[in-house]
């Protein structure tokens, strides 16, 4: 089986966004990273070259003291800022490499995979209509792909942490909330359960044997 005919022609791509809030119209987005999945020849999904991108906040946005507290980013930071790209710039970066990727897999789209995803894919979604690209947005608009889902399924934990630990994955707690190493994690906690658990006998369009009634075995609508 190819990657193309295991999703419908989607490429999964594990996302994580580090921002300065929790709206997506107004705080920062300060971090994104990607990573596309895929998968050799002997039907094992693993995780592909890592993309990053430190980002500016864009013109009026918002700054959540708490969020930034949280993640233990300084947008002032000078070592941030000397590498730090503005919006338009690091998502049209990102954007072209995966579509090569993609191209490669003979995948029609990518589609978003992460811890909470519609969080990610709100800002993700949010940033591509301030910068104008949504011609060169490769991701599905709402479709997503979720490891909260199927860790609960999997292992019956929803907290990326945990459903690391109970996968057998290390997981360093001083390195959470930089979206590289999330990101990191979520791939190989994504490639670890698709990889564990087959799919159902009846899965990927196998037909269903049609059952013909016999006429004896007809039971008539007035009865």
């Amino acid at each position: 089986m190819a990657l193309k005919d295991r999703f419908r022609k989607f490429m999964p791509v594990i996302v994580d966004v580090e921002t300065a809030g929790f709206n997506a119209q107004t705080d920062a987005l300060l971090e994104i990273a990607c990573i596309p999945i895929l998968m050799d020849d002997t039907g094992t999904f693993y995780a592909g070259d890592a993309l990053n991108a430190h980002i500016e906040p864009f013109e009026g946005a918002n700054l959540e003291p708490r969020a930034l507290e949280f993640t233990g980013i300084d947008p002032n930071n000078p070592l941030r800022k000397a590498i730090a790209e503005d919006e338009k710039t690091a998502l049209r970066r990102i954007f072209k490499a995966l579509k090569d990727v993609r191209r490669d897999a003979d995948c029609r789209q990518c589609v978003l995979v992460g811890h909470n995803a519609h969080f990610d894919l709100n800002f993700l979604n949010a940033a591509v209509e301030r910068t104008n690209s949504k011609n060169h947005n490769p991701f599905h608009q709402f479709s997503v792909l979720d490891t909260v889902s199927l860790s609960a399924l999997a292992f019956g934990q929803t907290v990326l942490a945990r459903a690391c630990k109970a996968a057998g994955l290390e997981f360093d707690g001083t390195h959470a909330h930089s979206a590289l190493y999330d990101t990191q994690k979520t791939a190989e906690l994504f490639c670890h359960i698709l990889n564990s658990y087959p799919m159902l006998p009846n899965a990927l369009h196998i037909e269903q044997t049609k059952v013909e009634l016999k006429d004896d075995d007809k039971v008539s609508s007035t009865q």
